[in-house]
């Protein structure tokens, strides 16, 4: 496994990391305890150290999942990424909580379901521009970090196109990005890419398999349970991607 400095942090990540969306229950299948685990234990043996979650992957179900992972295995081992700003409901639809005292109830609910002191990498998770100026939250979570309970703050890009959050990020206080980055879309190479360079961000590439139509799974006509995020898809433009 290769790491590297993820941005102005003092954290080396590995290339490769664990995106838990699917432990939320979201991707056609409710996991369990012993599954997630031997995810991890997997995870860890090949040298992947990078965890990537957030509060609405399910009702902090997923962060649930690998906050007991790490209460049996060396925490210390792990640099666990989550974010803030929603909340998810049974119908698999989410809310949207962007107010400074919203956000440290998040933080406190977050960091109980993990089981730990401190959240590595914390997240604004596709905020709007409007969501994102707004100098008490960051203020909030400017004081969060001096507490100990975050260690890092970073952005998780809604969009690709418009590079304004990233161009703020320093001005925020955040030292990472996140970004749907793979062979079907480019677009970060753009405007993101150049503005995260000049910053020295760190860039945390998610989606990197198209969510699965690159991993070679699916044919054209492919269709997935209605308990799986991709049946809201576009079936036009899904069928586009798998013929790719």
């Amino acid at each position: 496994m290769k790491y590297r400095r993820l941005g102005k942090t003092n954290l080396d990540v590995s290339v490769v990391g664990i995106g838990t969306w699917q432990f939320g229950g979201e991707w056609g299948k409710d996991f369990i305890q012993v599954e997630v685990d031997q995810i991890l234990d997997q995870a860890k043996q090949e040298g992947i150290n990078l965890i990537d979650t957030a509060e609405c992957y399910g009702d902090h179900l997923s962060e649930q999942f690998i906050g007991d992972y790490l209460s049996r295995n060396n925490r210390e081992d792990w640099i666990v990424a989550t974010k803030f700003g929603h909340h998810f409901h049974r119908n698999f639809e989410r809310t949207r909580h962007w107010s400074a005292d919203e956000v440290l109830k998040q933080l406190d609910d977050s960091l109980r379901s993990l089981k730990t002191d401190y959240i590595d990498v914390y997240q604004a998770h596709s905020c709007t521009d409007e969501e994102f100026t707004n100098d008490d939250l960051w203020t909030m979570l400017d004081k969060q970090k001096q507490a100990g309970k975050i260690r890092h703050l970073a952005i998780s890009l809604a969009g690709n196109e418009d590079s304004y959050q990233t161009d703020k990020a320093t001005v925020v206080g955040a030292e990472a990005i996140q970004v749907v980055y793979n062979r079907l879309d480019r677009a970060p190479e753009e405007k993101i890419y150049p503005s995260a360079i000049n910053q020295d961000l760190g860039v945390l590439a998610r989606v990197p398999l198209a969510s699965g139509y690159l991993s070679g799974k699916y044919k054209p006509g492919s269709t997935f349970e209605e308990n799986d995020v991709r049946s809201r898809h576009d079936r036009d433009k899904t069928d586009r991607l798998l013929r790719i």
